[in-house]
């Protein structure tokens, strides 16, 4: 089996794209003195960064992007509103659920690219920023992720809806 580099990048641009359009919403909602604002900023600058290595990768390796962009803007922007508007706690809880998938996400193009012996610039590329989501999943438990009002059922559906736009970005 052939590992799909340009569907890797693909779809961690997406990715890294909505995260950031999740946080500006929670940031539009909170406003800057609300608790975890700053976390939340931090983050919010570390995923442009990731945007941006990929932008460049995708540029020089001429990998389409995600005709499904405007989508994530406006979905990524309403996920973050929506679990603003639910709290503080709700907000880290998104932030705790997406890492979570996104976690797993490049821990399986990890081990692909790691099996096949293949491109490892992406592999490092894709390790360097799982470690940085990991590093926003134990931020956002520590600030109280668990403690949002229906964390489960909220984290589940979030988990979910995160799979669902990495097939998706991946294919369209």
């Amino acid at each position: 089996m052939t590992v799909d580099t340009a569907r890797m990048i693909r779809v961690d641009q997406a990715g890294e794209y909505g995260a950031q359009r999740i946080y500006a919403g929670q940031l539009a909602v909170m406003g800057d003195r609300a608790p975890h604002a700053g976390e939340i900023a931090a983050m919010a600058e570390q995923e442009r960064r990731h945007r941006e290595a990929f932008d460049a990768l995708m540029a020089a390796r001429g990998v389409r992007p995600t005709a499904l962009q405007p989508f994530w803007h406006v979905a990524g922007y309403a996920l973050g509103a929506a679990t603003a508007l639910m709290g503080p706690e709700a907000a880290m809880a998104c932030t705790a659920a997406v890492e979570e998938e996104i976690d797993r996400h490049y821990s399986a193009q990890l081990d692909a690219l790691e099996a096949e012996g293949s491109d490892p610039e992406l592999a490092s590329m894709i390790a360097d920023f799982r470690d940085d989501e990991r590093e926003h999943r134990e931020a956002a438990l520590a600030a109280g992720a668990e403690r949002a009002p229906g964390y489960p059922l909220l984290a589940g559906a979030i988990r979910l809806g995160c799979r669902v736009a990495i097939r998706l970005a991946e294919r369209i």
